[in-house]
């Protein structure tokens, strides 16, 4: 499955920070490294600006854990909060692409921005695609880039976990 490359990046950095979000000792530094893994040019953030990224992240995590009844209302709630202001913009020699926030936007607001348009575009191009690891005591949020769209699991490890377990549940109960 393609994303385009602007939904693509900021629904994989509100996956990120919403399993980052769920452990309370991350840093700033984590959360900076997070964001940057994901593309996003951020050059520094604040302890203060770290905290309210984990806070947006408990918000984006709520999307990842609805029902698609839920998902829509839950990502306008968002994209207000976000104050989303969409632009063209071709720095650094790319070509042409969208920005939810300005250049001048602080980081807190820059993240909310990319997240929510990213989550934004998930949700109108491909809501089965998204969601919380299926392993029991996992959590993990991913989106779902594969071929066919059907993953349950964050990662084949946790997929194969869970499928050794049942088999030797059945071997047992056989």
């Amino acid at each position: 499955m393609h994303f385009n490359p602007y939904g693509g990046s900021g629904a994989q950095v509100a996956a990120a920070l919403a399993t980052l979000a769920q452990d309370d000792s991350v840093s700033a530094d984590d959360v900076l490294d997070t964001c940057r893994a994901h593309g996003m040019t951020l050059t520094g953030i604040t302890d203060d600006e770290g905290a309210r990224i984990l806070d947006w992240g408990r918000r984006l995590r709520e999307v990842f854990g609805a029902g698609k009844a839920d998902q829509v209302e839950l990502v306008n709630r968002l994209l207000l909060t976000a104050a989303v202001r969409p632009h063209i913009s071709g720095h650094d020699g790319k070509p042409p692409h969208l920005h939810y926030a300005g250049e001048d936007a602080e980081a807190v607001e820059r993240v909310q921005a990319h997240s929510a348009g990213g989550l934004a575009h998930l949700v109108c191009e491909a809501p089965d695609r998204f969601g919380l690891c299926a392993r029991e005591g996992c959590g993990i949020a991913f989106v779902d880039t594969s071929r066919n769209g059907r993953r349950r699991f964050c990662s084949t490890r946790c997929g194969t976990r869970v499928n050794v377990a049942d088999h030797r549940a059945r071997q047992l109960s056989a």
